[in-house]
């Protein structure tokens, strides 16, 4: 729960805190929480514009800039990278973490158009060639780009501990997963390998953003980039796999279910989504195919809403005793990184 300036007000007028100490901790917790991302006018405009300035020079990039060639290319990546670490010192003098994170990733998001434009000047790649097309098409020779930002995103890490700087490495690593395909297989693509290889990419990625969660905790949240796009992969994979059998479909929801209580479990938002997206994909699959002529189906349907609303009533009456059961049963340091996110 986030606590309020009022709530504290309200605790003073009970007798419960001092003016003071209201005070003191009011101040204690807004220090706190300068770092951390929040909807508010500021934090939006931060995003906002980093965003705008990462997409101009990655997804926006217009036919025109190849008319500057390889070399072109790679010196205007190189000063604009230079300017973004600049800018990126610059803020971080001035305690601004969340824009310098910004600054930052978009100094990490240039090494793609700076190793594709060398990549042209020395004529490695063909003269039909566009740099758009990295977000676009999926091909091997993107590779080296993405093993490149991922070296430099490693660097700035080490030297900034920024959170956001994580944002394009999970990019990286999703678009990686599937460029690898061609490169390891020989060119020959099909769509289940893709699939089957994007499920086991995405599941190694929510292995990787678990040991983060663990080694870093939750005060900063190194994690939320690579739970995001690895629940991505994993999930798109998984859904993939279409089947005739309804055993299989049975087991896919029975999946989404389990990401519904690992999301409960681990308080991370993200499996509970997609695990709610899996669940009435199932339902919606046995409203229109296997029960499409039932009368009885919908009553059904609608007497299980009700029904987990009211689980979700008993949930939420009894939410601390429940989930501090069920955390029990998690080794001790994952359950003080859960309780420190909450």
């Amino acid at each position: 729960m986030r606590i309020q300036r009022g709530d504290l007000d309200s605790a003073v007028d009970q007798g419960l805190l001092q003016a003071s100490q209201a005070e003191a901790l009011w101040q204690f917790w807004q220090a706190r929480g300068r770092h951390r991302p929040a909807l508010q006018l500021s934090h939006v405009l931060y995003y906002l514009g980093g965003m705008m300035a990462i997409s101009a020079m990655t997804l926006f990039m217009t036919l025109a800039w190849e008319l500057l060639g390889g070399l072109g290319l790679f010196i205007i990546a190189l000063l604009y990278g230079v300017l973004a670490v600049a800018l990126t010192e610059y803020l971080l003098a001035r305690d601004l973490r969340i824009p310098a994170g910004l600054t930052a990733a978009l100094g990490v998001a240039l090494v793609p158009l700076a190793v594709y434009g060398l990549q042209k000047a020395l004529s490695l790649w063909p003269d039909d060639a566009i740099y758009r097309n990295y977000h676009e098409i999926i091909s091997w020779r993107w590779i080296f780009m993405e093993l490149a930002t991922l070296v430099a995103a490693a660097i700035a890490f080490w030297r900034y501990r920024l959170p956001f700087l994580i944002f394009p490495v999970a990019i990286t690593l999703w678009y990686l997963s599937m460029d690898l395909v061609p490169f390891l297989f020989d060119m020959q693509m099909n769509w289940e390998l893709r699939r089957d290889f994007s499920l086991w990419f995405g599941l190694g990625m929510l292995l990787l953003a678990f040991g983060v969660d663990m080694r870093y905790g939750r005060d900063l949240d190194y994690a939320f980039w690579l739970y995001l796009f690895g629940m991505l992969a994993f999930w798109f994979g998984l859904s993939l796999r279409g089947s005739e059998s309804e055993l299989a479909k049975l087991a896919y929801c029975l999946i989404n279910v389990g990401l519904l209580l690992i999301g409960t479990m681990l308080r991370r938002r993200v499996f509970v989504i997609f695990g709610a997206i899996g669940v009435f994909s199932y339902l919606g699959y046995l409203s229109y195919r296997v029960f499409a002529d039932s009368l009885l189906f919908p009553v059904f349907l609608s007497f299980s809403g009700l029904l987990i609303i009211g689980l979700g009533i008993l949930w939420q009456r009894h939410e601390q005793r429940i989930g501090a059961a069920m955390r029990l049963y998690l080794p001790a340091r994952l359950r003080r990184v859960i309780e420190s996110g909450e």
